[in-house]
């Protein structure tokens, strides 16, 4: 888990890192020898993850970078601030980030050819700068050293594409829905009037089963922290303290609850509604259920919209009247993800995309077939080819064969006299007179 207080989580450089020794003035010290191995932390979800957390571990190792990423707000990171003090940092972390850049290039260039071999398109002469613009989170125009612009990019990218990740999940989460709803109603179309009645029945069944289940707490109130206080942590809850509940479920001791370490307080809640041994709880739905609870407190919570739960932000909440009295939490199943026109909507695109690939597939059949046609004129061709090898081979045997001649100057058995259309036999052969 990236250190929280470090790099405001990723996408403004604040929550990446464990902290760093005590800095020492590289002007004095050769800077050793060191590996590129990439920083043990969370995966972020970004396709270039392993790029950004590289770029982040080492910039952290900088002092000076160090220092003034610790005394920039958000907004100035945003603006590009920070990525101006690039210019300042060690000659040995500037030459670590240029061959971070040259490997990341040569990343995306290879998945730019593999992606090409894959759609057929091998052979054809690869355009890599106009393929690389569609990478925005580093420069393509320049491939060998790492700039003020690529920080500054860098940084712009993982905070665009880290607002839209839960966006991503939840429409992610939404088709699942809908596709499992289209298969049971596919499904039901395949049974008798008595079997589909029956399914129904079940179905329905599963649902009242699953909405059976107790009181859910309003994520992040008084409630909900003090079940966790009690059951979890095995505490009195008339003992219950903001400020200590904080610094027990503060993992990774930065001051900050980031996304993770706020999401892991809701497992009690959740495993009130979803056990994964139970015909109709969905785990999927589980995990939507938790980044909707996590939203809705980092809305309510995180002031500062910088993705973090600072232990200021945290005590704050804690004195609203939301804490204390807060409204009832509506669970999934009072909440549907869809509407029946977006899954009509859905529908429709299945069968679109069913019918492309059934023509893909008849054309992709009858290529095939024209194929194994042409195999076999071509086999039929290779066996005329031997046959008229063979019969020239044999013509030229019997021309160039010499005849057969008898020992001692007598013609063979088989040798015709002139004018003698038989074959002489053995016994007129010895009346024969001797040629002198």
């Amino acid at each position: 888990m990236w250190g929280a207080s470090h790099f405001l989580l990723i996408l403004c450089l604040w929550a990446c890192l464990e902290a760093l020794p005590v800095a020492v003035d590289k002007t004095k010290v050769s800077p050793p020898v060191e590996e590129l191995e990439p920083p043990k932390s969370a995966d972020t979800g970004l396709h270039y993850d392993r790029y950004l957390r590289e770029v982040i571990d080492f910039l952290e190792k900088d002092p000076h970078f160090r220092e003034k990423l610790h005394n920039t707000d958000m907004e100035e990171i945003k603006q590009g601030k920070l990525a101006k003090e690039l210019d300042f940092v060690s000659h040995h972390v500037r030459t670590k980030l240029d061959e971070l850049k040259r490997q990341e290039v040569n990343r995306l260039r290879t998945l730019i050819k593999v992606k090409q071999d894959v759609n057929g398109e091998k052979g054809l002469t690869v355009d890599h700068q106009a393929l690389l613009k569609q990478f925005e989170h580093l420069n393509h125009m320049n491939p060998h050293t790492f700039e003020v612009e690529d920080l500054d990019r860098l940084i712009k990218s993982a905070t665009n594409d880290l607002d839209n990740f839960d966006k991503e999940r939840h429409e992610d989460f939404k088709k699942y829905e809908m596709a499992k709803e289209h298969d049971r109603r596919e499904h039901l179309k395949t049974l008798d009037e008595d079997a589909r009645k029956k399914e129904e029945e079940h179905f329905e069944e599963m649902k009242k089963k699953h909405a059976e289940h107790p009181k859910i707490n309003h994520p992040g109130s008084q409630d909900q922290l003090k079940e966790v206080w009690e059951e979890a942590d095995g505490l009195d809850p008339n003992d219950f303290d903001p400020k200590t509940f904080f610094n027990l479920h503060d993992t990774n001791g930065d001051g900050y609850f980031d996304e993770q370490e706020l999401e892991a307080l809701f497992t009690k809640e959740l495993e009130k509604v979803y056990d994964p041994t139970r015909e109709e709880d969905d785990m999927m739905e589980m995990e939507e259920e938790r980044l909707r609870m996590r939203e809705h407190v980092m809305n309510e919570v995180d002031t500062n919209k910088d993705r973090l739960v600072s232990l200021d932000e945290f005590i704050t909440a804690t004195n609203r009247k939301e804490f204390l009295e807060p409204d009832g939490w509506e669970t999934l199943e009072q909440n549907p993800v869809y509407t029946e026109e977006e899954l009509r909507e859905f529908e429709e695109h299945l069968a679109r995309e069913e019918q492309d690939l059934n023509l893909r597939t008849n054309e992709l059949m009858k290529q095939q077939e024209e194929l194994e046609r042409q195999q076999e004129q071509l086999n039929a061709q290779k066996i005329e080819l031997q046959q008229a090898v063979e019969h020239m081979e044999r013509s030229k045997t019997q021309k160039t064969e010499p005849p057969v001649q008898a020992k001692d100057g007598v013609p063979s058995a088989l040798e015709k006299l002139p004018g003698d259309n038989q074959p002489m036999s053995p016994g007129h052969q010895q009346d024969l007179p001797a040629h002198s």
